[in-house]
């Protein structure tokens, strides 16, 4: 390769929260690929000052160590010093690409599309979360190089053990997350939309107080991640927010239109295929790759879930298992980052 491939690695809180461990799982790609890390080493402090001090020591560091020729990856939003870092990378003959977990004009909304793709155009090439991502970039501005990643890669050595999947009895259906009523209202119609299958919820039910006991929705605290990868039962994965039974809404709802949610790679490691809104930037995905069911409305289960074949089932959870694998290597950043040195003449 041309030049070394270099990232910045930086404090992270903790990694209980999904968009930390997808970076610090990228970080261990770009690792096993030969990356440099131009920052301070990993670390895992909560105290918000003392993360301020080390990022800023990670980023000033990087301005002595980069080099002409240098690639650098950057994970974007990358907190206040996305454009200094590119500027920095352009003086010294350096070239970035960055992959987006997430837009600020989407998701916060502290960003006008204008502005962020301003921002963007600083790097010399894109790799968004998936393909309507990237297509929203075009039609918004963006003019450099772009790819497409698919689904956030979950690395671990956590391995689900089940034996051949088959629907006996009532299908059961998880749903995995903090709960709170901005992202999961929804939640509340459910005991009396449940007709012929249950609903597996791990999360703080503290977090919907209303929510009405059922027979048809069991809650559970929450997990570890490898033992829920490893452990946890059920015949789907569910991805929903919002308020409303009918389509997703409200902000998390709707950027389910654009977003990876870092849940779909986590159902699928945990050898679930997905239940996802039929309007959501995955469903494509899903549909191709065969590994889930795409509905338009929460009202369809009922009668959905009823013609579920213990043959259909076992072929998603075979093909579940092969995506799962390349979520467990990291093939999927792997891969969007080698097509992006490929199409940028560094390979």
């Amino acid at each position: 390769m041309k030049g070394r491939l270099c990232y910045i690695s930086r404090n992270y809180r903790g990694v209980e929260s999904s968009g930390n461990k997808a970076k610090t799982d990228n970080e261990d790609t770009l690792e096993e690929m030969g990356a440099v890390n131009l920052g301070l080493r990993r670390t895992f402090y909560n105290n918000k000052l003392l993360k301020f001090f080390l990022d800023l020591a990670g980023i000033l560091l990087y301005c002595v160590l980069v080099r002409k020729g240098d690639i650098i990856v950057l994970q974007y939003p990358v907190k206040k010093y996305f454009s200094f870092i590119c500027r920095v990378a352009h003086l010294r003959g350096a070239h970035v690409i960055a992959l987006i977990h997430d837009l600020g004009s989407m998701r916060r909304k502290k960003l006008t599309p204008k502005q962020e793709i301003a921002r963007l155009m600083h790097a010399d090439y894109v790799i968004a979360s998936n393909e309507v991502m990237k297509q929203w970039l075009k039609d918004h501005g963006y003019e450099n190089q772009l790819g497409a990643l698919g689904l956030f890669d979950y690395r671990s050595t956590a391995v689900h053990h089940e034996d051949d999947a088959a629907m006996s009895g009532t299908p059961t259906l998880v749903y995995a997350g903090a709960l709170a009523m901005r992202k999961n209202a929804f939640l509340l119609q459910m005991p009396d939309e449940i007709k012929n299958y249950r609903l597996h919820i791990y999360g703080n039910r503290s977090g919907l107080p209303t929510l009405k006991d059922s027979p048809h929705i069991v809650f559970h605290d929450f997990m570890p991640a490898e033992q829920f990868i490893e452990s946890v039962k059920g015949e789907f994965g569910f991805v929903w927010d919002g308020d409303s039974l009918d389509s997703c809404t409200g902000n998390f709802g709707e950027y389910l239109r654009y977003n990876s949610p870092h849940k779909v790679s986590f159902y699928l490691r945990a050898g679930m295929p997905v239940i996802i809104w039929s309007e959501a930037a995955l469903a494509g995905l899903v549909k191709e790759e065969g590994i889930g069911l795409c509905i338009s409305s929460i009202e369809e289960l009922n009668t959905l879930l009823k013609g579920i074949t213990a043959e259909k089932l076992s072929a998603m959870h075979t093909r579940v298992r092969k995506v799962s694998d390349r979520l467990r290597r990291g093939d999927y950043f792997r891969h969007a980052l080698g097509r992006a040195l490929s199409e940028m003449h560094f390979l």
